[in-house]
C-alpha cells in the first residue's frame, strides 16, 4: 500500500508518510489526525508524542526509515508547531473519513497489483493491527504490546494479536518430544486434485 502512494503529488507523499506512521506505530486514526507537526521528536530517539484515549499521552518510537520518511515530509509541509501534521487541502486537520478514504483509494490502487490484497478488507485500523502483529512477531512480549498500543489492559491487545500459519508450526515444533523430527503435512497430488473439483 506505500507503494501504491502517488507520490507525485503532494496529497499521495502525505499520505505516504501518514501510511508509514500508522503501520509502524499503530496509532489509533483519532491520533493520527490529532497529531501537530511538534508532536514528530527526530532528535536522538526519534519518536511520535500523541495523547490517546482518556487524554492519556504516550511516545512511540521511530524506526530509521520511518523517521527519514517524516522528515521529509515536514521539510515539505513548512508548518509551524501546532499545525496539523497532515493536513487536508485547505490546511485544516484531515477528518476520520477522510484517513479512511485515503487509506481506501491506497489499497484499491495496490490491489490492482497484488491479487492476495484484494481479498482483505483493510481500514485504517487493520495497520494498527499489522504494527501489533509486527512486533509479536519480532518477539515483542505482550506488556509491551499493550504500552505501545495505549491499552489499559494486556485483555485488549488479546484481540490485536492473531498468531499466523508460522507461529503456529514453530509452537508445535517446540512441543515435540525430544529427538523425533515434525514434518509440515503436505496432501499428495490427487487430494488437492480432488478438493480443487469440488
Amino acid at each position: 500500500m506505500l507503494a501504491a502512494c502517488n507520490q507525485a503529488a503532494r496529497t499521495g507523499r502525505r499520505d505516504h508518510a501518514m501510511l508509514a506512521l500508522a503501520v509502524q506505530s499503530g496509532l489509533r486514526v483519532s491520533e493520527l489526525t490529532s497529531l501537530t507537526c511538534a508532536d514528530i521528536r527526530l532528535q536522538v530517539g526519534p519518536h511520535v508524542h500523541c495523547t490517546g484515549k482518556g487524554r492519556k499521552e504516550r511516545d512511540t518510537p521511530l524506526l530509521p526509515a520511518t523517521a527519514r520518511i517524516l522528515k521529509a515530509w515536514l521539510a515539505e509541509r513548512q508548518g509551524q508547531p501546532a499545525d496539523p501534521l497532515f493536513p487536508g487541502p485547505s490546511g485544516q486537520r484531515l477528518s476520520r473519513d477522510a484517513v479512511e478514504r485515503r487509506v481506501k483509494l491506497c489499497y484499491v490502487r495496490a490491489a490492482s497489483g497484488c491479487p492476495s490484497l484484494a481479498a482483505k478488507h483493510v481500514t485504517v485500523h487493520t495497520l494498527r493491527h499489522t504494527a501489533a502483529m509486527r512486533l509479536l512477531l519480532a518477539g515483542v512480549d505482550i506488556t509491551v504490546i499493550a504500552l505501545w498500543l495505549g491499552h489499559e489492559s494486556i485483555s485488549s491487545t488479546q484481540a490485536y494479536l492473531h498468531a499466523d500459519m508460522q507461529q503456529k508450526q514453530e509452537a508445535i515444533e517446540k512441543t515435540a518430544p525430544p529427538g523425533s523430527k515434525q514434518a509440515r503435512y503436505k496432501p499428495p497430488d490427487p487430494l488437492l486434485e480432488f478438493l480443487e473439483n469440488l
